[in-house]
């Protein structure tokens, strides 16, 4: 199959008919819908390469789409992680953290200066309860950092990167946890927009 016939995970997220207009639309852009399938293909679907394992891939994938209140990116992710050895157990944890997490939004302060009236000040997320023991420290930590990322994106600092690094994550490993919350930001955007042109 080529490009050209070859549904991509958008046309999948937002439900693309082939043969309609949004489709047509789509299949005007073959290099950009390349350039995305790659980038999905090279975040979720390469195992456990570079440290981060496929379960932790996906599960931060179910956190922010469940964040962005995403319903079919979450179901996406949500299929792909019960696939996995634990992944019940994972989505269920992430499903009731995500719920506690969701909020409007952004947050955060500017540093001193004219833009210091906009600062909002907003709720840090961390997990508590049982679901701590189901995700264990390493996982925890990334939720609080993909929940900093999406909601409070001015206040990314030093400290958050060590605190992840304190619950095992390397530095390589958090350039690729950090490019997956870019992608999904991207990804969910691209798709509600797609859906509004298809109404």
């Amino acid at each position: 199959m080529t490009i050209e016939t070859t549904p991509d995970v958008l046309d999948t997220l937002v439900g693309v008919v082939p043969g309609t207009g949004l489709d047509r639309l789509r299949r005007e852009r073959p290099v950009t819908r390349l350039n995305i399938q790659a980038s999905y293909e090279a975040l979720f679907a390469v195992g456990d390469q570079g440290g981060v394992s496929q379960s932790e891939r996906l599960a931060l994938a179910l956190f922010v789409t469940l964040l962005h209140g995403d319903v079919s990116g979450a179901a996406h992710y949500g299929v792909l992680l019960k696939e996995q050895p634990g992944g019940l157990a994972l989505a269920e944890a992430i499903a009731g953290q995500a719920q506690a997490a969701r909020t409007a939004g952004p947050y955060g302060a500017y540093p001193a200066g004219p833009l210091s009236v906009e600062d909002v000040a907003g709720p840090i997320f961390s997990v508590e309860g049982a679901d701590k023991d189901v995700l264990g420290q390493r996982l925890a930590a990334l939720l609080a950092h993909a929940h900093l990322l999406v909601f409070h994106p001015r206040d990314a600092q030093p400290a958050a990167l060590a605190a992840l690094q304190a619950a095992g994550w390397s530095t390589p490993e958090i350039v690729t946890v950090s490019q997956i919350v870019a992608f999904l930001s991207f990804q969910i955007r691209a798709a509600h927009g797609l859906r509004l042109l298809s109404a």
